[in-house]
């Protein structure tokens, strides 16, 4: 089943499918099973509750942040692949 789901092939952020300890290893599914099998795994640096964005990428202060295939904000601060993405270092397209 995975740890994290991704919504479409290209997205810079996953959701988790349960609470992700730091250290551990996320295991990541495709939403849709037409863009792939497996997710790459991910080493989780941030506690990530349920239903929290996770990191697939590194992002700079400014990236563009894509969930869905589409921009849904920019990073406010440089973002690590396995870190929590939320409120605190993103902001989202409908406060632009």
């Amino acid at each position: 089943m995975g740890t994290y789901m991704i919504h479409r092939a290209g997205d810079s952020v996953g959701v988790a499918t349960e609470d992700l300890e730091p250290g551990s290893s996320a295991s990541g599914r495709f939403r849709d099973e037409s863009d792939g099998d497996a997710a790459p795994a991910v080493q989780v640096v941030d506690p990530v509750p349920l239903g929290h964005k996770l990191a697939l990428a590194d992002l700079a202060e400014g990236d563009k942040v894509i969930e869905y295939g589409v921009e849904i904000g920019v990073a406010t601060t440089a973002v690590t692949v396995g870190q929590h993405v939320h409120t605190h270092n993103l902001k989202g397209q409908r406060w632009a």
